[in-house]
């Protein structure tokens, strides 16, 4: 069994082919974290991990005791207060205004399989792909209960927590804090990569070394934000994209959290991970329970691309629900670029007849569908069909997208309204709005108050009536702004420190209903493009809008970014018009293809505005997504050349029986008499002869990847003759490997 205990030493170890992570219970009956990293084999006693010895100035239990401190033991879930003055994985207020807890081990069960966590995103899995650990812990005092859950998978180096709070005393207690994981590591030597950036420059990788004191990332904004991804990685210094020790955590959780590491002077590195505690706090009356959102520790000792594969492979496979778990996504054409709020149906109807000769799978139509939604100052909150626009309702609309061959898809913003609405004038209410306060917008709009179950039952019904009869294959799901002002008209004043999590539990709520209802409808998360692309996400929509900028230049730091903890599968990613709507550049149609063959692939831009060589050039595109987009979107991706370093960028993909392979490589501005290049590829069988396309020989793949695949062109001597495709800035070529 993956998950031991042994009595006599008191040790858990939780352990896979890969992996183990090994606890104890403590001479003081707390859990003490003896070990996380690669597999080592079983042993009956880990004891000599647990090292004590005499420090000044610690706080000792017991009198005359000087060895045994918590001040400097490294801990399973720690408590601030007796002993310990680091900072804290929970804190309970009491009604005595004391906010200490001393939880002690009381049991534990191993059970197969992985259970459910109601009303909050979890990954999931098997009684044969996975084995769980619930313990009990214990504080006498207030008769809490603090379940600590693990689910180890058998075959990924992952594991999977949270934790569960039940008052079983007497008093009204105040949660303040509640982390879903910590970790104590035993040393600093590691760089924290973190995912920062903001609208139009999502996830940019940026890497630190760990100092003494506090680093973290966190988002109070609502979302889980463009400005920092709730997804980092800690490595070691030696440690690059093929080699090295890495770990990953992931919460799965779209909103406010805090990632949090504080070393002390002793080189002890804590992790705490969880809601952020600025904007939480919850009321835990008798015989309430609070649980967590999961999170998912990753360890690799194979790189940061070893990394993401496991990441890639875990979501897809154990996160991702429904009907498109692992199965390709259509391409589809979206009219907003082409038309934005100014259509009627006849418009509609040009686009989705073009985009079904090219070979288009699927017509989305954006904003400007419902109520008086001209521009972006009215209509929000009033979901049902402008009949000025679309005569036959949106049904009507529907069944004539169908009857082209193409699947119909539909935006929607339920999260948020304008104030010219209907919705809004009779229920102004159902703002998130302080009182006595002003009442700010962000994009002309204004946050509706999720936390109020009357207000997801309103949208809700209005959705289904619009929905019901039109036969909808996709839904775009947008949320333009984060939170201000936030205060619920709904609750009372002892709960508003509640509402921020209640919002993000009515966000997943809406999200069941209509998955329940559409079952076979593909869902894609939105927030201003990146705002809300977190692990949460996609336990109900298994892909995300990766950026409002399209531009292919910039997507490509973009998808490099997003690929270190997000699977291919989940990228939205799109062909858009030029001169590019977000940064007004004019780039080659390859290059913007190229890019986004890495994602799902669509186009947005008006096709009555290409030339007969464009438009030949998307049906060649599309005929290549159809044929490779299981290999792109479900096979190992890799990293070769990052676009942060310089003026080049490259990844590959190869299938899961290493028959096929696709290379992409960029690079952004031409040069002139320089150097060779090598590529040096990855993941290839070397036994294997790949044929290339467009190359007259074949290569072993242990060639490929040691000697390297030859990329050299025009750029290394003097470019001659007349432009061509080969040549100029803005450079994308894609190299096809088959067995």
């Amino acid at each position: 069994m993956p998950i031991n205990y042994h009595e006599e030493s008191k040790t858990f170890h939780l352990y896979n082919n890969q992996i183990s992570y090994i606890f104890k219970i403590l001479e003081n009956n707390q859990l003490g974290q003896l070990y996380f990293g690669k597999r080592i084999e079983n042993s009956e006693s880990y004891d000599y991990l647990l090292e004590v010895i005499r420090r000044p100035m610690a706080a000792y239990k017991n009198l005359g005791e000087s060895l045994f401190s918590m001040e400097h033991i490294k801990q399973e879930y720690p408590v601030y207060g007796s002993g310990d003055t680091r900072l804290p994985a929970i804190e309970i207020e009491q009604e005595n205004g004391s906010k200490l807890s001393n939880f002690e081990y009381k049991s534990h069960t191993i059970t197969q399989g992985k259970k459910d966590i109601k009303h909050l995103p979890h990954t999931y899995a098997t009684d044969s792909e996975s084995t769980s650990l619930s313990i009990e812990c214990t504080d006498t005092v207030t008769d809490v209960t603090l379940y600590l859950n693990y689910t180890i998978f058998d075959d990924y180096p992952a594991i999977a927590r949270s934790v569960k709070v039940v008052n079983h005393g007497n008093q009204n207690l105040k949660l303040n804090q509640a982390m879903s994981m910590s970790l104590d590591l035993p040393d600093k030597d590691y760089k924290m990569m973190m995912f920062t950036g903001a609208w139009s420059r999502e996830r940019f990788p940026s890497c630190q070394p760990l100092h003494y004191g506090i680093q973290a990332i966190e988002s109070i904004r609502g979302n889980s934000s463009h400005q920092f991804n709730p997804f980092f990685i800690l490595k070691r210094p030696d440690c690059n994209e093929h080699h090295g020790d890495a770990f990953g955590f992931h919460i799965l959780y779209s909103g406010n959290f805090l990632a949090q590491i504080e070393v002390d002077t002793y080189d002890v590195s804590r992790i705490t991970y969880g809601i952020h505690p600025h904007t939480f706090q919850w009321n835990l009356q008798p015989k309430a329970e609070f649980q967590t959102p999961e999170a998912v520790m990753f360890f690799s000792d194979t790189g940061l691309n070893g990394l993401s594969q496991s990441i890639h492979s875990l979501f897809n496979k154990h996160l991702v629900k429904g009907l498109y778990k692992e199965k390709v996504r259509p391409i589809l054409i979206n009219n907003w670029e082409a038309t934005y709020w100014d259509f009627k149906e006849d418009k509609l109807l040009e686009i989705a007849s073009k985009a079904k000769e090219l070979g288009i799978e699927l017509f989305v139509l954006d904003d400007g569908w419902f109520g008086k939604r001209d521009h972006d100052l009215a209509g929000l909150g009033d979901w049902y069909t402008n009949l000025k626009k679309l005569p036959d309702g949106l049904d009507g609309l529907s069944k004539k997208i169908h009857a082209m061959g193409l699947q119909f898809g539909i935006w929607i913003e339920p999260e948020m309204v304008n104030k010219d609405s209907d919705l809004y004038r009779n229920h102004p209410e159902w703002v998130l709005q302080t009182p006595e306060r002003t009442l700010h917008h962000s994009r002309n709009q204004y946050v509706l108050d999720f936390s109020n179950p009357e207000v997801i039952d309103y949208i809700f019904d209005m959705l289904v009536k619009a929905f019901d009869h039109a036969n909808i294959d996709y839904i775009k799901w947008d949320m333009n702004r984060s939170m201000s002002d936030v205060y619920s008209n709904y609750y009372p004043n002892n709960q508003q420190e509640e509402i921020t999590h209640r919002y993000i539990l009515g966000v997943y709520d809406l999200y069941e209903r209509l998955i329940k209802r559409y079952p076979n409808i593909l869902f894609e998360s939105c927030a201003s493009g990146g705002g809300r692309y977190d692990a949460g996400m996609l336990a109900y929509a298994p892909q995300c809008w990766t950026s409002d900028n399209t531009d292919g230049v910039e997507r490509i730091k973009i998808q490099y970014g997003t690929s270190y903890g997000y699977p291919i599968s989940s990228m939205g990613a799109h062909v858009s018009a030029i001169p590019n709507h977000q940064m007004h550049r004019k780039t080659p149609l390859s290059l913007r293809a190229n890019i986004a063959y890495f994602g799902t692939f669509g186009y947005e831009l008006d096709l009555a505005q290409l030339s007969d060589y464009e438009i030949e050039e998307m049906k060649q595109q599309i005929i290549f997504m159809k044929e490779y987009r299981e290999v792109i979107q479900f096979g190992k991706y890799y990293r070769l050349l990052s676009p942060f370093a310089g003026n080049e960028s490259a990844w590959m993909v190869v299938s899961q029986d290493q028959e096929t392979a696709i290379v992409c490589y960029s690079r952004i501005l031409q040069e002139v008499n320089t150097h060779y290049r090598r590529l040096h590829l990855h993941g290839l069988n070397p036994q294997l002869q790949y044929e290339i396309q467009h190359d007259s020989y074949t290569h072993y793949g242990s060639e490929l990847m040691n000697a390297g695949l030859v990329i050299s062109d025009e750029s290394s001597g003097e470019i001659q003759g007349v432009p061509n495709e080969s040549t100029g800035d803005y450079q994308s070529r894609l190299y096809i490997l088959r067995k």
